[in-house]
């Protein structure tokens, strides 16, 4: 499979990785838009948020429980911080493995894009 996410979760491509386990990894981005820009991907591939299905309901669940301790472990989750799942091109997606930014360290514009 030549998906960047996959290569990262295989190991085949070294990243900053700063929480993993049995379902999901978090590293930061190589592109960072923010102080803190970590991403969280699951280990399944899930091409886009449409794909989620009812049996990855506890798999989701989980992310959000993996970005609130990423957060006390960094220490960002005081001042807040903001999460972001594109969906398909015209919202901004360019790598087609569902993937969930975590944006810090700044005050946040809205609207957002």
């Amino acid at each position: 499979m030549s998906c960047i996410f996959c290569k990262i979760v295989n190991k085949e491509i070294a990243s900053n990785i700063v929480y993993e386990d049995e379902k999901v990894v978090a590293f930061h981005d190589i592109n960072p838009q923010a102080p803190y820009h970590i991403l969280v991907v699951p280990k399944k591939h899930i091409s886009t948020l449409l794909e989620v299905t009812e049996e990855d309901k506890e798999l989701i669940g989980h992310i959000y429980l993996v970005i609130n301790k990423i957060a006390k472990d960094i220490g960002f989750d005081e001042r807040g911080y903001r999460v972001v799942v594109n969906c398909k091109e015209e919202a901004g997606q360019t790598i087609f493995h569902l993937h969930f930014h975590v944006l810090a360290g700044r005050t946040m514009g809205w609207p957002p894009g």
